[in-house]
């Protein structure tokens, strides 16, 4: 299954005898899946399927579905409530007597939730606005396939970029290990030339020397370091061929690569290595920021 990216735009159009409406979907990243539903009043019972829909064919994201909905020749079927709207004129008369703010306008008022309602005496019955409901989901699901759709060729997309960045890393993995294969000698030359500049010939006996020498480099080592970052490497391969929601994990074993970045950085003692560790983390940094937008 191919890699799927949070990010996405869709859209899906529908109609019924007179009426015609569009739903609008955008997809951004998230931690979990999230659905914010923007309905016209009056369209409240379609929210629990609406998250269902989502709920089936997406597993993170945050998602704005949106309803625009023209009744055609049909009454719209809203009125003002006038004893909401009396409320909301005393409180705005009451907060503008209070601060000295200019009244609400009308616009705003009637903008308030509860202000403008659905007109009970003209709705449409039961029978009719489930047929409504039921077009209006179905028109809803296609218009989440859409969104699937792109969301898998954004996807595709990204899994690319993300396998060049890992081979980058891969790349500056190879790189350290060489350069840490001449650390030993590197260590053995600056102690040498320390040792010359602040103890007179022969102070410090060979032996000892060679175990100081020892000593330092096996500090130094970085052997474990660079064997868990090509296991990384290849956990993050597979997961990435593997695709679908594999964003968590992959996030987590970002953070591992870092964790062993710093460690060789901590121990390089030679500037080549440092330079390689510090372009490593930096490639890993770009790798984790990309995959913000993995499902």
């Amino acid at each position: 299954m191919p890699l799927v990216s949070m990010t996405g735009f869709a859209e899906g159009h529908g109609g019924r005898e007179s009426a015609r409406w569009r739903w609008e979907a955008r997809s951004v990243n998230g931690r979990g899946l999230e659905l914010r539903l923007r309905l016209p009043p009056g369209f409240e019972a379609i929210e629990p399927a609406a998250r269902t829909l989502a709920s089936s064919r997406f597993k993170r994201g945050n998602i704005q579905a949106s309803l625009n909905y023209d009744p055609g020749m049909a009454s719209h079927g809203l009125r003002v409530d006038a004893a909401a709207l009396a409320s909301a004129v005393k409180i705005a008369q009451q907060v503008a007597g209070e601060t000295g703010l200019a009244p609400a306008r009308v616009d705003g008022l009637l903008a308030l939730k509860g202000v403008i309602v659905p007109d009970e005496g003209q709705l449409p019955d039961a029978e009719v606005q489930a047929a409504r409901d039921t077009a209006l989901l179905k028109t809803l699901a296609e218009c989440f396939d859409h969104l699937a759709k792109a969301r898998s060729i954004e996807g595709a997309k990204l899994a690319v970029v993300l396998g060049g960045q890992v081979g980058e890393i891969a790349r500056l993995t190879d790189a350290a290990a060489k350069a840490a294969a001449t650390q030993p000698a590197a260590i053995q030359s600056r102690l040498k030339a320390q040792l010359a500049d602040l103890l007179a010939p022969g102070a410090v006996s060979a032996e000892r020397l060679e175990q100081e020498i020892a000593l330092l480099a096996t500090k130094a080592d970085i052997r474990e370091e660079l064997d868990r970052l090509g296991s990384h490497v290849s956990e993050a391969r597979r997961l990435i061929a593997a695709g679908d929601a594999v964003g968590r994990r992959l996030d987590f074993l970002a953070q591992e690569f870092n964790r062993e970045a710093n460690t060789l950085c901590s121990k390089s003692a030679d500037s080549e290595l440092t330079r390689i560790g510090l372009d490593l983390k930096t490639a890993i940094d770009q790798f984790r920021e990309q995959l913000q937008n993995v499902e």
